[in-house]
């Protein structure tokens, strides 16, 4: 599951179907390993954008946290970065 919040930023339509789009690999992989809770919290700082996903899965509990000026380079490096973990607890979990 995926909870996307945005606190103090107003997402178009366009932005928020985008983001849903890169969040399809990280929920794929993390449905997978089990017990999968996604919440990503988009918040604006000054000119910079603070996106934040915390995840839980059947492996363990991680933060992935990125500062950029545009929203979506923020939400893209989160995603990224979340991929990569979920993707090596994945293999962690195979290899036992």
């Amino acid at each position: 599951m995926i909870e996307l919040v945005s606190r103090n930023v107003s997402l178009k339509p366009s932005q928020r179907r985008q983001i849903n789009a890169w969040l399809r690999r990280p929920l794929r992989i993390g449905q997978r390993i089990g017990n999968f809770v996604m919440k990503l919290t988009i918040q604006r700082t000054g000119n910079m954008y603070v996106v934040r996903a915390d995840v839980q899965d059947g492996a363990g509990t991680f933060t992935c946290r990125a500062r950029q000026a545009s929203v979506l380079d923020a939400c893209k490096r989160v995603v990224h970065a979340a991929y990569a973990q979920l993707h090596s607890q994945r293999l962690q979990l195979n290899a036992s």
